[in-house]
């Protein structure tokens, strides 16, 4: 049996909370932050336009050799400006739980994300975790905070 894998990445923005809730919000400001060669691509013609207990979010990802993988994502829980959980239904983990965490600090918003993880194949997947899996998720989040960074600081 492979094991639950975390992550928590903790930024703060310069943003009043409710444009940060706005973007974070929005399912398609996902591909601005998405590295581009991941192939990232919102698939799903009714998802809406805010996020909202129950949705639905289909995508086209090339996370391994470039080879396209279908990924569908539930918004679970939604606090309005607080936070925001998506889970995967179908897709390349055996679970991806990711909470979006926001709250005002002086100067600006606190972003903190966390994300549990289950990679499939028993222990072929923690394998898989430790050659590639660990360091590509870390890839993927580096760029979402340097990518966030510089929209957020106007440079973008």
């Amino acid at each position: 049996m492979s094991k639950v894998y975390s992550i928590k990445t903790v930024q703060r923005l310069p943003w009043t909370l409710e444009k940060t809730w706005d973007f974070f919000s929005s399912p398609k400001n996902l591909s601005k932050i998405t590295p581009q060669k991941l192939g990232f691509n919102i698939i799903s013609k009714h998802h809406g336009e805010k996020m909202y207990p129950g949705q639905i979010i289909e995508y086209k990802v090339s996370p391994i050799l470039g080879i396209p993988l279908y990924w569908m994502t539930e918004i679970t829980h939604v606090e309005e400006g607080k936070f925001f959980v998506d889970e995967q239904r179908f897709g390349p983990y055996s679970l991806w739980h990711h909470q979006h965490h926001f709250k005002e600090v002086e100067g600006g918003v606190e972003m903190t994300d966390i994300v549990h993880y289950k990679l499939p194949l028993g222990f072929l997947g923690d394998i898989a975790q430790v050659l590639f899996v660990k360091k590509q998720l870390k890839e993927i989040f580096d760029h979402r905070y340097e990518t966030v960074e510089r929209l957020f600081s106007g440079a973008e």
